[in-house]
């Protein structure tokens, strides 16, 4: 699982991830709310932990823009307001959880796995972009009225390209959670696997959705005009 943390104090940020890793956890550190919208644009994150109070902009306005532009990645609030209708704003915000500090990790730990079960257990029963569908409980994969035939290895990245629709998804995170190994090891894996999948889903006549993003990784989209 993979977690932005948005916190400005870097000493709080740094040992905040280190006790993550420690958990199992992949860590991506934003100190400002700018990076941070950056970075939970271009990279396919399963939970984002913000701080209210940022320099500039305030995660208020960060939780708002991102649920206005459709990101669905459960958002876990941190703050040190802990008046009542500060809570009912952030969650009306559009957060998911809130957490006053000061706070013990071990509680800051579940409360985000709760939110990570919670997501799985929402998610859609179709994956869907355009006209491209997956469904997980039968792995069955269609682009239009054709039924897509994919090895276990394409099936499992399309899987991840459209659980982070629109986002972009690093090389490092199929290697990780595709091959469970290091990037290095099967950078070229990763293009050969991509290159079949690419011919089955985006065959002649039909517009593109897979997007490579050079020397970064690749991005499941609509394509511009389409629908998503």
């Amino acid at each position: 699982m993979r977690i932005l943390l948005i916190e400005d104090d870097r000493k709080a940020a740094r040992l905040l991830a280190r006790a993550f890793e420690e958990e199992g956890f992949q860590v991506d550190v934003a100190h400002s709310a700018e990076e941070g919208d950056e970075l939970a644009f271009v990279t396919g994150y399963d939970l984002i932990v913000l701080d209210w109070f940022l320099p500039g902009k305030d995660g208020l306005s960060v939780c708002r823009e991102l649920r206005a532009r459709g990101m669905q990645v459960p958002i876990l609030m941190l703050t040190a307001r802990d008046a009542l209708a500060d809570r009912v704003m952030g969650l009306d915000t559009g957060a998911d959880d809130y957490l006053t500090k000061p706070f013990a990790f071990e509680e800051l730990l579940a409360r985000s796995r709760a939110l990570l079960r919670r997501s799985e257990l929402t998610r859609p029963a179709v994956l869907a972009v355009a006209d491209l569908r997956l469904e997980p409980g039968s792995q069955r994969v269609t682009r239009g009225e054709q039924v897509l035939e994919l090895t276990r290895k394409e099936y499992a990245i399309l899987h991840i390209l459209l659980r982070h629709a629109g986002a972009l998804v690093s090389r490092a995170r199929l290697a990780e959670q595709v091959w469970k190994d290091d990037l290095i090891a099967i950078d070229n894996l990763i293009d050969v696997h991509m290159g079949n999948l690419r011919r089955k889903v985006d065959p002649p006549g039909q517009p593109p959705l897979i997007q490579t993003v050079r020397g970064r990784g690749f991005r499941l989209a609509a394509p511009e005009g389409g629908d998503a």
